[in-house]
């Protein structure tokens, strides 16, 4: 190995120039696609993102490399999770019940992801909680999703998913937004994306890159603020998963974000917060 690569190794924590470009180019590809969902281009969106959910599976394939497979694995589901979304509206309205539609099918291809690559996400709910500050948690939870959600209501002022805020629509608007979305995204972005990226390029090149294309995967609000916001809050739920390395938190911090974000917020205004 020359001295050039033994530097690029501390860098970057890849052993040779090729691995990288090989990691790096469908992180790329991935954030233009989502540019041209930004630009009002989503026929060719759809077409990148579809040349991607077929091209990494035979990456992975034809490149004998444990971590790129890993990588490459832990990629095919930002496609796959842009192309479900894209496509359930065709069939129904954006209403609550589209997020069960959208995540739903999205558990079985991700709960097989996080078996193949041999995290165990029982452990994850578990570790770095101390269950004498399991309020304190709770209580920091809601108080980061309701800024997380200020932030964002100031940018994109969207409408809200259920009819009042009755303890029943609450209840249900968590737990679709808890167990499907919440849930569903976290294990994507958090448990196997930054875990993988982590392991590759170190935790905080691995957290930034991670939160990056998380903030590019809202583009469909159609504004760069929404952009900024969103990858500053993965930047915030990526820290906290580095430091508790627990699902439960991350999947409620992520759910109740959502529902300030399309509940409380839109009906009482966003006077709520500290913004």
């Amino acid at each position: 190995m020359t001295p050039g690569n033994d530097l690029f190794e501390k860098i970057f924590g890849i052993k040779e120039y090729r691995d990288f470009i090989l990691t790096i180019v469908p992180i790329l590809l991935i954030m233009a696609a989502e540019l041209l969902i930004f630009a009002d281009q989503s026929y060719f969106a759809i077409c990148l993102h579809a040349c991607l959910l077929v091209g990494l599976p035979l990456a992975s394939v034809y490149f004998e490399n444990e971590k790129l497979t890993l990588i490459f694995q832990a990629l095919i589901l930002l496609p796959l999770l842009r192309l479900v979304n894209i496509s359930m509206p065709i069939f129904f309205e954006t209403t609550l019940y589209l997020f069960i539609f959208t995540y739903a099918p999205l558990a079985i291809p991700v709960f097989l992801v996080t078996m193949h690559q041999g995290i165990d996400i029982w452990f994850l709910k578990i570790k770095g909680v101390n269950r004498k500050w399991l309020f304190a948690y709770v209580i920091g939870a809601l108080i980061l999703s309701l800024g997380i959600a200020e932030a964002q209501y100031h940018v994109i002022s969207n409408s809200y998913l259920i009819p009042d805020i009755s303890l029943i629509n609450i209840l249900k608007l968590s737990l679709v937004m808890v167990l499907f979305v919440g849930l569903i995204e976290e294990l994507i972005f958090r448990v196997i994306l930054q875990t993988r990226l982590e392991q590759t390029f170190g935790i905080w090149p691995g957290l930034i890159v991670t939160s990056l294309l998380f903030g590019v995967m809202h583009s469909g609000y159609g504004t760069i603020y929404e952009v900024l916001v969103a990858s500053i809050a993965g930047l915030l739920i990526g820290y906290i998963f580095i430091r508790t390395r627990n699902l439960t938190l991350i999947a409620l911090i992520h759910g109740f974000v959502n529902v300030f974000l399309f509940g409380i917020i839109p009906h009482l205004g966003p006077t709520l917060g500290l913004i």
